[in-house]
């Protein structure tokens, strides 16, 4: 297999515009108020900028094929692609109506080999800005992979303990929300909708929930116990899917460096890993506020 390393420093630039009505379709989905200011949910750039292939041109999983010359994304013949995890840092609030401009690049692509085959990592640095200023920084880890020989096998774990977290909150994703969170984001990966494509063809028990849509989440949680764009910096790490129709509990816990937040299985496998950083002005320690439970 080529390692692609032509493909490393290839870039394209974006534009969009940070719309009402976008907010208001996000807060809607998350089941959350509208910001109280002139500013966006953090979280939000990811439905920003997004790519606009046709649907004449994309491949069997829904993903835009990978035969396309002009494609930022190399064309890995793995058949399986998941975004793994993300390093995303908050430089300045996104303001409602601005227009935006999002630079993509090819930062890294190492080839590797794990227990089920082949994989490639492929790191995609993003810069969003409003005309000179940097309002967001993100590199995201792509990884691609060969097709399962069976269903993937979940290692039960003892239950989520909600002990060590000072706050919890425990949500049921629904198809609606999945089906929202791809219009939302304009990810048409048949995982996320398709429920016989997700069990039939790549080996799920369900429906899975996109795993930006539990970074969402914890970014939620952590706007519940901190307040609005209050975060300078957030890193998670996706280690299990989390599949529609089952518990997801959201945690979090005041940390050295911030704060640190978890999504969990009802049997307590851990689904998503976070750690976070907090501006001065947010709270910088868990505070007295009981756990929820919705």
């Amino acid at each position: 297999m080529p390692d692609w390393q032509d493909w490393i420093g290839r870039s394209e630039t974006a534009h969009d515009r940070i719309d009402p009505a976008l907010i208001a379709r996000w807060c809607a989905t998350l089941d959350r108020d509208l910001p109280d200011d002139a500013t966006a949910p953090q979280g939000l750039h990811w439905c920003l900028s997004l790519p606009d292939t046709p649907t004449a041109l994309l491949g069997p999983d829904g993903h835009p094929r990978r035969d396309q010359g002009d494609a930022l994304l190399p064309p890995i013949p793995l058949p399986r692609r998941m975004w793994a995890a993300s390093a995303v840092t908050f430089h300045a609030p996104l303001p409602v109506g601005a227009t935006i401009a999002r630079q993509s690049r090819i930062a890294a692509i190492t080839p590797r080999t794990g227990s089920s085959g082949p994989m490639v990592f492929v790191d995609v640095h993003h810069e969003t800005r409003s005309g000179a200023a940097l309002l967001v920084s993100e590199t995201q880890t792509l990884v691609y992979r060969e097709a399962p020989g069976a269903a993937p096998v979940d290692v039960p774990g003892g239950g989520f303990d909600p002990a060590p977290w000072t706050q919890t909150r425990t949500i049921t994703p629904t198809p609606p929300l999945l089906f929202r969170y791809s219009a939302l984001t304009f990810n048409s990966h048949r995982i996320h909708y398709d429920l016989p494509y997700a069990t039939g063809e790549e080996g799920y028990r369900g429906l899975v929930v996109h795993g930006p849509l539990t970074a969402s989440l914890l970014l939620d949680l952590a706007r519940r116990h901190c307040g609005e764009n209050s975060l300078t910096a957030f890193r998670f790490r996706a280690t299990a899917p989390a599949i529609a129709g089952e518990a997801l509990h959201l945690a979090l816990r005041k940390a050295p460096d911030g704060i640190a937040l978890c999504a969990f299985a009802d049997d307590g496998r851990q689904i998503m890993d976070a750690t976070a950083k907090l501006q001065t002005s947010a709270i910088a320690s868990p505070s007295s506020r009981p756990n929820s439970t919705n």
